[in-house]
């Protein structure tokens, strides 16, 4: 079994840029309802428009928030890499990156363009 996330964002395809840039993403659909992002060939992340429903309806509802409660991790080879994308893209900086004492690796806390929590992690 491999993890396929999908959050519901108010622009797919800012969004999409966003994390392009900050994971070194390519678009594996692209457009402004959804997007399929990958590494390397790997489904990463998946955008959908939350104003937009298809067969299964919407993914969120547009009273509520975005982002709120949701965080979602990357593992990445070269965090300070990643750091330095994040950086000049001028992503909103949680955290700066620090060790993580349980996890034993280092991370970065981002917040999306839409308030997700975006943490990117070094390898263990």
């Amino acid at each position: 079994m491999r993890p396929q996330p999908l959050i519901a964002v108010s622009d797919v395809e800012k969004s999409s840029a966003w994390y392009q840039t900050v994971l070194g993403a390519v678009s594996a659909h692209g457009g402004p309802e959804y997007e399929r992002l990958e590494v390397e060939g790997v489904l990463v992340l998946q955008l959908h428009n939350l104003e937009v429903g298809h067969h299964q309806g919407r993914f969120g509802d547009p009273a509520h928030p975005l982002g709120n409660g949701v965080g979602v991790w990357f593992e990445t080879d070269d965090l300070p890499a990643a750091a330095a994308r994040a950086a000049e893209l001028g992503a909103t900086v949680e955290k700066e990156i620090h060790l993580n004492p349980n996890a034993q690796h280092n991370e970065l806390w981002l917040r999306d363009p839409d308030g997700y929590l975006v943490v990117l992690a070094s390898v263990g």
